[in-house]
């Protein structure tokens, strides 16, 4: 298998965690989004990632589909969420806004990033800024209410997924970790980034366009 993406990305990475979790051997293309966008192109005519190519050829796109084509690959046995019930309603919900909030910040990071400053738009930055901040306080409420060491008992997409964001939102916008601190979280994501599976797969952030 090929993994295209950089780590850099909370979705790649989310994806190359589970990947040495489970554990799969794969390729690394550590292609970026700019600066190889054509290389991308002929696996994901978005050029999005990640990108899983399969040893056949096939290639699968976004996080979530990928991550569903391998656990039922690996089996429930190996999967990082339950098969069914509503553990895994719970995870996948978990999931849902820990990638949200990811998705948030990229699109704050490029407003920034791709905008000369009287060209950004306040509205949206505002609005991005609140949607993460509102996510972060109810993904702190929720693990601070889940005693042990993983949201649900064990290591789970739920807790790679939440893990990603906030290295990524650490990394892209500090100061929407600052005030609250959210120490539930951050307890979380120190005790995730200390498993070798995190360790691994480690790019500091860096935008190129």
């Amino acid at each position: 298998m090929i993994l295209i993406g950089q780590y850099d990305s909370p979705f790649v990475r989310r994806v190359a965690v589970a990947l040495r979790e489970y554990p799969l051997d794969y390729e690394h293309r550590p292609w970026s989004v700019w600066a190889q966008a054509d290389a991308i192109g002929p696996w994901n005519p978005l050029r999005r990632v990640p990108v899983l190519v399969l040893d056949g050829g096939e290639a699968l796109l976004e996080s979530a589909a990928i991550l569903d084509a391998l656990d039922e690959l690996v089996g429930p046995g190996r999967a990082l969420i339950a098969a069914r019930g509503a553990e895994r309603r719970a995870t996948l919900r978990v999931c849902a806004l820990a990638t949200g909030l990811a998705d948030k910040a990229v699109s704050l990071l490029y407003e920034r990033v791709l905008r000369p400053g009287e060209a950004r738009s306040a509205v949206w930055m505002e609005r991005c800024a609140r949607q993460i901040a509102d996510v972060l306080d109810v993904l702190e409420a929720d693990r601070e209410a889940r005693p042990g060491d993983f949201w649900f008992g064990r290591l789970t997409h739920a807790d790679v997924a939440v893990a990603c964001a906030l290295r990524f939102l650490g990394e892209a916008h500090p100061s929407l970790l600052e005030a609250p601190t959210y120490p539930a979280l951050r307890a979380h994501a120190a005790r995730c980034e200390a498993l070798p599976s995190f360790a691994a797969v480690v790019q500091a952030l860096h935008v190129a366009v």
